[in-house]
């Protein structure tokens, strides 16, 4: 039933010569105990957060007076130490990031996973040498965002978790030709966002806690209903329509070697240290047997107790994710959003404290169950099982007597297990006591001739080395020599220390022979000296010269900021010396198109699902002559997400001939170079370090990042030229952006784009949640779909500050407002601009809500 946790790891390590790079075992640690329970189960790194700047703001994380002593820890293990830096970072908190950074590089961490390109900017000015990992939140799926993330100084970038093995083969194939050498990783386990990492906005959306912040409420896991042209589609018993199934990458782990990658990563920095123990030594006793058997046709490397393991660990079912592809009706089964554990079957009678059921995986007295009446939103009964009484083929499961109330079980109920106190009992003891349980290997050499000490030289896998001379000279040996065997005994005692004896070369002379107690004090001097080496911190290049107010763009506002941002509506309006801001509608229907060209816009952003309609949206607007001016200008936008082999849909968007063109990915920015471009609010915006390095790629504007309120968006403005922004004040905020096609899993039997039916080209659907509010789905041309909230939010009382501030360029957004809703929202917001209505009179007349941003800003 489980694996024999006490087994030797290292009896698996092999010493094989194998064409094949052995990638690391990258192990989540929310505290000191799950950083101890990853060092002994055999992760060869781990990645933890601090108190500031980290995506799991609810772990218990670690301090900054912590690291010395846990890097000091983890490199006498030989382990290393990445630190999460993964947040978006506001204007005012730059000066504390870069205190904050300088301490980790001082305290010889061994890297820090960064998002924000602000962060890589300020790390790299800092430091020449101190290594970056792009983190998957910068949401890289090509060649060319690996490329991005080498030119911001970036030494490993881990890859989108929505990126297939062979599209990783083929950025590989691409990163190759272009001569670019950059280690990859891949998260290989745990739990699945259903949007990509980096492009959520979905907590702040709903509740004011941004994922770029490390505040994830994860709505992606409570339950929707799904409204097709009005009506609801009944699914049954599936409601979790956005909660996919978590990653276990166990089956694919032979690819992923062979792909080249650097490094897999577990997720779980929330989890207990009996879920890191578990997965990181599954993990590690797999890759240990692929790495073993890769010259066979087919490596046998899945062990039958794996997928238990796991799955009791924490699992609301497992499947590949991406890994293997898409498959739409794997990925998200919709029948719930939390963890459930192993399936035991499904319950046939129902007697007084027993359930009779056939058992599809083994359970036992003391394990804990769940029952499943398909209704996972609602208190569930559960309890420990009592007595297994095995009859043919069906068990009796009792319970105790009151432990259950009996009239919520029912036939037909699914009963999962949830608890192994056995498994939780062996699990503990792999990282119990203070001596070491997992030994990595050195290599010794002995030299010595007759008269002369005897030297033994040590090395680890690291590359740290130790040379240690006797204190007594080699005598010829009478009964006893050192014989290779009888070195191999002796050298080899290493228990209760980091190490295992691995390769040993003997180069003595004749037979000679040395006191054993000599031999003794030879190896644990060995031991000290490694062990000293190996905790002393790691010395990075700092530059105490460089300064965070180097990097920083030089402001040129045009409008003197202080008198003008205490001006009224009325003043502004009257005003005559300055222009009037830029309102810039951006439409998703081309019957939305002629009531902006109505509306006297003088640019306009257009958004479609289908790239080839954008030469009918830009003859539109050709076409469109106004009496004394121009026609507007018209910028189209690709889809947010570009993959490997997608450039046809970026050749179509250009096809169009537009102006220009808004860049929302790293892909773009390198496609549309030689094109006029405003950067998009994907590209994550939220400070002046990562707005001058966008604007330094020669694009127009950026558009400012939607996680910012209006306080840190004033900061961001102060902080750079204010005509580099552009500022989103009226929108349905575009929540989930996703590979999962909720069309395709629930309105079709297929899997993907090739045998769906395109239900999303028949209907308009909604996703409606448990408030009630209705959110509508959209698809874009990579089938990728975009959640966007229900109710459109309004910066409306914030303009009028925003101008005092030199802001220039206001842009709306609309979804699928009819054209007469889209010419009254432009016109009200023209009447805001002129002074002539109130922000709370526009908000109040076309019933939007209230806000700008995010409710909270500061991590709380």
């Amino acid at each position: 039933m489980t694996a024999d946790l006490t087994a030797d790891l290292q009896s698996l390590t092999p010493s094989l010569p194998v064409p094949f790079k052995r990638p690391e075992i990258l192990a989540p640690a929310g505290n000191w105990e799950c950083a101890k329970a990853a060092v002994e189960n055999g992760a060869d790194a781990i990645y933890f957060g601090l108190d500031r700047f980290n995506a799991r703001m609810r772990a218990e994380n670690f301090t900054e007076a912590d690291l010395p002593e846990l890097m000091a820890f983890l490199h006498r293990r030989g382990v290393k130490g990445y630190v999460t830096v993964n947040t978006l970072v506001f204007p005012q908190e730059l000066r504390e990031a870069e205190q904050y950074l300088r301490s980790i590089i001082a305290a010889g961490v061994d890297a820090a996973i960064v998002q924000d390109v602000a962060i890589c900017r300020l790390i790299r000015h800092l430091s020449p040498d101190f290594p970056i990992h792009a983190s998957t939140q910068m949401t890289v799926t090509t060649a060319i965002g690996v490329e991005f993330a080498k030119d911001l100084g970036c030494e490993l970038v881990v890859l989108a978790r929505e990126c297939s093995l062979k599209e990783i083969r083929k950025i590989q194939q691409q990163l190759s030709d272009r001569q670019i050498s950059l280690p990859l990783e891949v998260f290989v386990h745990g739990a699945l966002c259903v949007a990509y990492s980096g492009q959520c906005l979905t907590s702040e959306a709903l509740g004011g806690r941004s994922a770029n912040r490390g505040e994830c409420a994860q709505a992606c896991r409570m339950p929707y209903d799904l409204i097709a042209d009005g009506e609801q589609v009944n699914l049954g018993d599936r409601k979790y329509l956005l909660s996919p199934q978590d990653l276990s990458g166990l089956e694919v782990l032979p690819d992923l070697v062979k792909a080249g990658i650097s490094s897999l990563k577990i997720e779980g920095r929330l989890k207990a240290p009996e879920y890191v123990a578990n997965v990181t030594r599954t993990y590690r006793q797999a890759l240990d047997r692929v790495m073993a058997s890769l010259t066979e046709t087919e490596p046998e490397f899945y062990a039958e107790a794996d997928r238990y393991n796991l799955e009791m660990s924490f699992s609301r079912g497992l499947s590949t994710g991406w890994l293997n592809g898409i498959n739409n009706q794997e990925l998200v089964h919709a029948r719930f959003g939390k963890k459930r554990g192993v399936y035991l079957g499904q319950v046939k009678k129902v007697r007084p404290e027993q359930v009779l059921l056939t058992l599809e995986a083994p359970a036992k007295p003391g394990d804990g169950v769940v029952f499943d009446s398909g209704h996972p939103e609602q208190k569930e009964e559960g309890g420990r099982i009592y007595a297994v009484e095995q009859r043919g083929q069906e068990a009796i499961l009792t319970f105790g007597r009151n432990d259950l109330n009996w009239r919520r079980i029912h036939p037909g109920d699914r009963l999962w297990k949830t608890s192994d106190p056995e498994l939780d009992r062996q699990i503990r003891q792999t990282y119990a006591g203070d001596n070491p349980r997992f030994q990595r290997p050195i290599n010794f050499e002995v030299h010595g001739e007759l008269g002369r000490s005897l030297t033994v030289i040590a090395r680890d896998e690291q590359g740290d080395i130790v040379q240690i001379e006797s204190a007594m000279p080699l005598v010829t040996a009478e009964k006893q020599p050192l014989t290779i065997d009888r070195l191999r005994e002796q050298l080899g005692r290493l228990g209760n220390t980091p190490f295992c004896l691995g390769g040993l070369a003997s180069h003595l002379k004749g037979d000679l022979m040395l006191p054993m107690s000599e031999l003794n004090r030879l190896r644990r001097e060995i031991v000290s000296q490694l062990e000293q080496q190996r905790s002393q911190p790691r010395r990075w290049q700092l530059t105490p010269q460089n300064k965070l107010k180097d990097l920083l763009p030089k402001t040129q506002n045009s409008l003197p900021r202080a008198s003008n941002a205490e001006r009224t509506s009325g003043d502004l309006g009257n005003d005559r010396s300055l222009q009037l801001p830029t309102l810039i509608p951006l439409v998703r229907r081309l019957n939305q198109l002629e009531a902006v060209l109505q509306s006297g816009s003088k640019i306009i952003y257009c958004e479609l699902e289908d790239p080839r309609a954008y030469r009918q949206a830009v003859q539109q607007v050709r076409d469109f002559a106004p009496s004394e001016n121009l026609p507007p200008q018209i910028f189209v936008a690709p889809p947010r997400i570009t993959k490997v082999g997608e450039n046809w849909i970026l050749q179509q968007v250009r096809s169009s001939e537009a102006d220009g063109y808004l860049v929302r990915n790293y892909d773009h920015l390198k496609y549309f170079a030689d094109q006029r471009r405003v950067g998009d609010f994907s590209l994550n915006v939220a400070n002046a370090l990562t707005a001058d390095h966008f604007m330094r790629s020669g694009l127009e504007r950026l558009t400012a990042s939607y996680d910012l309120n209006i306080t840190q968006l004033e900061d961001l403005i102060k902080s750079c030229p204010s005509d580099w922004l552009e500022v989103t004040i009226h929108q349905h905020m575009p929540m989930f952006h996703m590979e999962h096609c909720v069309f395709c899993a629930f309105l079709s039997e297929g899997t993907d784009y090739t045998n769906c039916g395109r239900p999303c080209e028949q209907s308009e659907v909604k996703l409606r949640d448990r408030v009630g509010t209705e959110h509508l789905l959209q698809a874009d041309a990579g089938c990728r779909n975009t959640v966007f909230n229900g109710t459109a939010q309004t910066g409306a009382e914030y303009v009028q500050r925003l101008m005092g501030f030199g802001v220039r360029s206001f842009r709306l957004e609309f979804v699928n407002e009819t054209p007469e809703q889209v010419s009254q929202t432009i016109g009200c917001y023209q009447q805001l601009l002129e002074g002539k209505m109130t922000g709370a009179q526009l908000w109040r007349t076309l019933k939007l809500q209230n806000r700008l941003g995010v409710t909270r800003g500061p991590f709380e």
